[in-house]
């Protein structure tokens, strides 16, 4: 975990900028001690959506598995994957 000090983030921003695209994650910084933000790389603040969005549609998926919807087995969503990929669907 990378702390620093709003203090530290406003004199020496191209610092803890660098920091945080080299280290590709969250800077935290404190105010009087304290956590008050966190700062990082659009990259990385990417990855994280990204995986927060795919995490998210994992579990509506499985909620709908639980709750009884169709599913297809995986030799079935080969196939039509194929199917997509060559065009046929």
């Amino acid at each position: 975990m990378i702390i620093k000090s709003s203090t530290t983030l406003r004199n020496k921003y191209n610092a803890v900028a660098r920091i945080a695209r080299e280290k590709a994650e969250p800077v935290y910084i404190t105010r009087r001690g304290e956590g008050d933000l966190v700062v990082m790389s659009i990259e990385a603040f990417e990855r994280r959506e990204a995986m927060l969005n795919l995490r998210e549609k994992l579990l509506h998926a499985e909620q709908e598995r639980l709750a009884g919807e169709p599913t297809v087995s995986l030799a079935e969503a080969r196939k039509r994957l194929k199917a997509k990929i060559d065009g046929r669907a």
